[in-house]
């Protein structure tokens, strides 16, 4: 004790040695002011908040009277007086006796709105103290989530009782630091409070506005989105939350007010889409061109002529920019809003402003040296300048070539590290048992995959050929075949194995329905595996000569071959399953002289090759009988699909050119015979050109390819289908002329 003070020595001494409760509390008198004093350091206030004990403190907390003589009021006061000098020190603030005692100021903040406290305020404020200082550590925010803290907080805002707005701070502070996993999977608490906070940023038109802004942006970016989106349009806050956004960016507003405004509109619109600003009945459009505008605007005031430095300085409002920026471009994408050609221009303008800016600072950072040095919150902001970058090119596909191919080297890079850290994290995810914490501090950089964000924009580039030179000779393909590995796996989920305990027991309960979240984690990676696909079908196809060569891309031929076979026969899978057995047509024809005939795996690829091609079209489905119609399972991503299958067909019979062998797959399935015979039902007239000479074409390379086929059509009704379809050139081949 030698760094601790006569007196607070004389006040330990005095405290120990009370016989009574009574002798004890009178002592506390003087804890009181000593412990204000500057003599009372970190060690003295340990030895002091030892010496009274919890135990004692409790007993005044919770009115477990010492003396009958005074209220219990005035207990309270004194203990929590003597708390809140503690809890300025994080070893007391964290002390286990501390936060098992939370529960203890959780109910008199709750009671605020009683009447014994309206003379008492003063309790209230400090329990208050005491709970932010433990929300200021990792322990207190743990023991605070534990005890349910969240709800209670919730219902004293919606309660509008005194001092709510320290309730909202501490709330903020805990769903801040635990995101999603803070809320649970009840909604209805989230609802509640953003309801009323909602309202109150509508209705107030202090300045408190604007921090109700911050608090707003707070909640929606950490709320549990499948558990909030599907209920949030039964609830009152989007629509607060428009009407007061709509007021604040339509009036005449200084930074201090716009910043937080634009803040919240991104995290909304991240939440609920784009569609939000479509509120305005009479102009559904008019807030949303307002708020692309400002947001386009904010992004050049913030770029242009600037440092990366100094840009960085304002990193959370440009990244909340970005995102309106990028959810509005791929919504305007989707040709759903119907523009005029005034407003069309006036959106590229300022779009096309905005991406000067951003190229500009990333050619800034690309040319500095200590580029690879940079902290990861910097290149998390980078990965977002691209990120938004790429949202643009995708769209967009003429603009700034020159520089975006200057910059491509730099964007690859950092792609390719944002894969990696996300592909490792996910992997950690996945090796946790169930129940083990996850690591709320893993590395930014593993928070998105900037690769996968990437794919929409590189299926375009790939098709020009200075950026495909740059692509191949940074080895892209290669990380590019590594994402579709990592995609395969999540995509291809295997469930756990049943424990050998319950094996061959029967089965008491149904089975259990896939997370949400894995459902559309699967749904992301087969559209990302569709992405890749086409990449590299523009690679075989404009870069024959290295595709030959290139053992990446047999090593992808092999993947295919494996792994379509296993693609699970489900409509989701209908998109996926085509562009991977054309994707292997085209490399089938490229790599044909490293192809064997005895390789099985080659097989069972061809096999489930000819099943897509083969159920595209039926006449069964069809209310006609005569007419040829594509089939249910197909229809409903017949856009998507439908170049595909010709593509397939076309080069099937290019595949069979080269390696005739492949023929027999398509004679021995029934194929062949199948097509003769489904022609034959159709009525004249009727069949599409298209159709028409792909079936005729992959016919006569058949029959060229493997003379066996010959009889087989026939049989299947061949004369009827020439003549019928006028299909001359299979006729010669099959009757002579």
């Amino acid at each position: 004790m030698g760094d601790i003070s006569e007196p607070i020595k004389k006040c330990i001494l005095i405290l120990k040695a009370a016989k009574s409760d009574t002798e004890k509390f009178a002592a506390l008198f003087m804890v009181t002011k000593l412990v204000k004093g500057k003599d009372c350091n970190a060690a003295a206030k340990k030895a002091l908040f030892e010496a009274i004990g919890f135990k004692f403190l409790k007993k005044l907390l919770t009115g477990n009277s010492v003396d009958d003589d005074c209220p219990p009021s005035v207990y309270k006061s004194v203990a929590l007086s003597i708390l809140t000098c503690f809890c300025n020190e994080p070893e007391l603030a964290t002390h286990p006796e501390m936060l098992a005692n939370i529960p203890v100021f959780l109910e008199i903040v709750q009671t605020s709105d009683n009447e014994d406290y309206d003379d008492n305020l003063i309790i209230i404020s400090e329990a208050y103290t005491c709970l932010q200082c433990i929300a200021e550590h990792e322990a207190g925010q743990k023991a605070l989530i534990e005890v349910g803290a969240i709800t209670k907080m919730s219902e004293i805002y919606s309660h509008q009782s005194f001092q709510t707005d320290e309730a909202l701070n501490i709330l903020v502070q805990l769903v801040s630091r635990y995101g999603p996993a803070a809320w649970g999977s009840d909604p209805t608490p989230f609802h509640a409070l953003v309801n009323k906070i909602a309202l109150d940023f509508a209705t107030d038109q202090s300045e408190r506005k604007f921090e109700l802004a911050t608090i707003l942006s707070a909640l929606l970016y950490s709320c549990n989105k499948t558990t909030v989106i599907p209920g949030s349009s039964d609830e009152t806050w989007p629509l607060s939350i428009y009407k007061a956004l709509y007021d604040i960016l339509t009036s005449k507003i200084g930074k201090n007010q716009r910043d937080p405004a634009l803040k919240l509109a991104a995290n909304i619109i991240d939440l609920l889409g784009v569609e939000w600003t479509f509120n305005d009945e009479e102009n559904p459009k008019k807030f949303f061109l307002l708020l692309l505008q400002l947001c386009a605007i904010e992004v050049r005031m913030q770029l242009e002529d600037r440092s990366f430095k100094q840009a960085f300085a304002n990193a959370e409002l440009i990244t909340a920019c970005f995102i309106v920026l990028e959810q509005s471009i791929n919504y305007m994408g989707q040709d759903q809003l119907d523009l005029e050609q005034k407003e069309k221009q006036s959106v590229y303008t300022s779009l096309k402003g905005a991406f000067n800016a951003v190229v500009s600072i990333l050619t800034k950072v690309s040319n500095d040296k200590n580029r690879d040095k940079l902290p990861d919150a910097e290149k998390v902001f980078i990965c977002a300048m691209v990120r938004v970058l790429v949202a643009w090119i995708a769209q967009e596909t003429t603009a700034m070539r020159e520089q975006i191919y200057t910059l491509l080297p730099f964007i690859f890079t950092l792609a390719n590290d944002s894969f990696h850290a996300y592909r490792a994290r996910r992997l950690t995810e996945k090796n946790k048992s169930e129940g083990e914490p996850l690591d709320l501090d893993s590395p930014l950089m593993g928070q998105i995959d900037l690769l996968r964000l990437m794919l929409p924009a590189l299926c375009h580039l790939v098709v020009e050929d200075k950026a495909r030179d740059i692509i191949l000779n940074l080895k892209q393909e290669d990380i590019l075949y590594e994402a579709m590995n990592f995609h395969w796996s999540i995509v291809h989920y295997k469930k756990p194995p049943i424990p050998k305990s319950e094996r061959g027991k029967a089965r008491t309960q149904p089975e259990p329905e896939l997370d949400p979240k894995l459902l559309e984690d699967m749904k992301d990676s087969r559209a990302a595996m569709v992405s890749l696909c086409n990449i590299f079908m523009n690679l075989t196809v404009l870069a024959p000569k290295v595709v030959e060569t290139s053992m990446l891309f047999n090593t992808l031929l092999k993947f295919i071959f494996n792994n379509l076979p296993e693609l699970k026969n489900i409509p989701e899978n209908l998109v996926l399953h085509g562009h991977l057995a054309v994707l292997g047509l085209l490399l089938l024809k490229q790599q044909a002289s490293k192809v064997k005939k005895n390789d099985f795996s080659i097989c069972r690829y061809i096999q489930s090759t000819i099943r897509f091609l083969w159920d595209a079209y039926n006449v069964d489905e069809s209310n006609d009988p005569n007419a040829l119609v594509v089939s249910m399972t197909y229809k409903e991503n017949w856009s998507e699909i439908a170049d595909l299958w010709f593509l397939g067909m076309q080069t099937l019979s290019g595949v069979l050119t080269i390696i005739p062998w492949i023929s027999e797959f398509a004679i021995e399935s029934g194929w062949a015979h199948g097509i003769a015979e489904m022609l034959t039902k159709v009525k004249v007239g009727t069949l599409p050109p298209n159709v028409k000479s792909a079936f005729e074409d992959f016919l006569c390379r058949l029959v060229d390819s493997n003379e066996s086929a010959i009889p087989v059509l026939k049989k299947g009704g061949a004369l009827k289908m020439c003549r019928n379809h006028r299909l001359m050139d299979l006729g010669k081949k099959l009757f002579g002329d």
